[in-house]
């Protein structure tokens, strides 16, 4: 586990992180996202021991990040946005080398870096310099260095930046299987991934906690309304007589062209995220008009991220 308690950290005059407070479970991935110079940076930076806190505390399973940083950092495995690879060593090397840093016992460390290749799939490459590996293995064997120990927490910032589609996939696969014996945190600014990945988001903004909870529950939260795409057989008075009808509409748009089926494309605004396709579909039906299709558009965490930052960043941000 991991705790956060009224976490400050200032640089001179500025404020980079304001009262800050989370408490972390293992078992979970969660998702940290938040707008540039949010505070994201520094706050991970605390999380590692790398930066110390102007004020509050940071516990690892108890241990105090300050008071007791070895014990502490013993239960992180950090893979930061460059992973810090020594391209003339081999995977194998590398690893026995990041081994000895952890001070993994040496009658231990081969046991160890043979289970962190195994958990990354990059055993068939040990014996490969990593200066000869793709994009996508050099990530893996970043990720396989956070992983030697077994530490409890994994930190991951930024992991699928600059790959491919397919290295992506097998990324987030992995990230994905270390859930059952890990608590994983994910910085990301890429938000479908976040939403495919994560159990749990926190959202920060002026390096304050605006919002922790699974997507599910912020995407209802801040639904608000719904929007419904329509293609309709008819003319845009009838349609518009059928639908005013509707309580809940908030607005109706009809696209002034047909489209090549000769329906009407209709946008059907309403005030509640409740879910009205049922009666829409009645209305039109009572006045004989066909619908070829309708769909709700849902509300995406991207949406929910906009909402809770945009009223933030109206005067800048200028935190790290």
């Amino acid at each position: 586990m991991i705790e956060g308690k009224e976490i400050v950290k200032t640089f001179g005059a500025h404020t980079a992180v304001d009262h800050l407070s989370f408490r972390l479970e293992k078992g979970k991935i969660y998702g940290f996202l938040g707008p540039n110079g949010a505070g994201k940076s520094t706050t991970m930076n605390m999380m590692t021991g790398y930066l110390a806190p102007t004020s509050g505390e940071i516990t690892i399973n108890g241990y105090d990040m300050l008071k007791d940083p070895e014990k502490a950092k013993a239960y992180i495995g950090y893979l930061p946005e460059i992973p810090p690879l020594y391209n003339d060593m081999t995977v194998e090397e590398y690893l026995e080398f990041v081994a000895e840093l952890k001070k993994i016992p040496s009658k231990k460390r081969r046991d160890e870096v043979a289970l962190a290749e195994k958990k990354t799939l990059i055993g068939t490459y040990a014996d490969r310099l990593i200066r000869h590996l793709s994009k996508g293995y050099r990530q893996r064997v970043g990720l396989a260095q956070a992983l030697l120990g077994d530490p409890e927490i994994i930190i991951l910032d930024e992991p699928t930046v600059g790959l491919d589609p397919q290295q992506i996939i097998e990324i987030r696969n992995l990230i994905r299987s270390l859930k059952e014996q890990h608590l994983v945190i994910l910085s990301s600014h890429i938000l479908s991934e976040v939403n495919e990945v994560c159990d749990e988001v926190m959202i920060i903004s002026h390096g304050k906690m605006e919002e922790i909870g699974t997507p599910a529950e912020l995407e209802a939260k801040y639904a608000g309304h719904a929007t419904y795409q329509i293609a309709i057989i008819g003319e845009e008075p009838q349609v518009k007589g059928a639908l005013s009808g509707l309580s809940g509409i908030q607005k109706v748009d009809i696209s002034n062209q047909k489209k090549e089926d000769g329906s009407l494309l209709v946008t059907v605004y309403t005030k509640s995220s409740e879910d009205i396709r049922a009666e829409i579909a009645r209305a039109l039906a009572s006045v004989s008009l066909p619908v070829l299709s309708m769909a709700k558009e849902e509300q995406s965490l991207e949406d929910v991220f906009l909402k809770v930052t945009a009223s933030k960043n109206k005067g800048g941000n200028q935190n790290k």
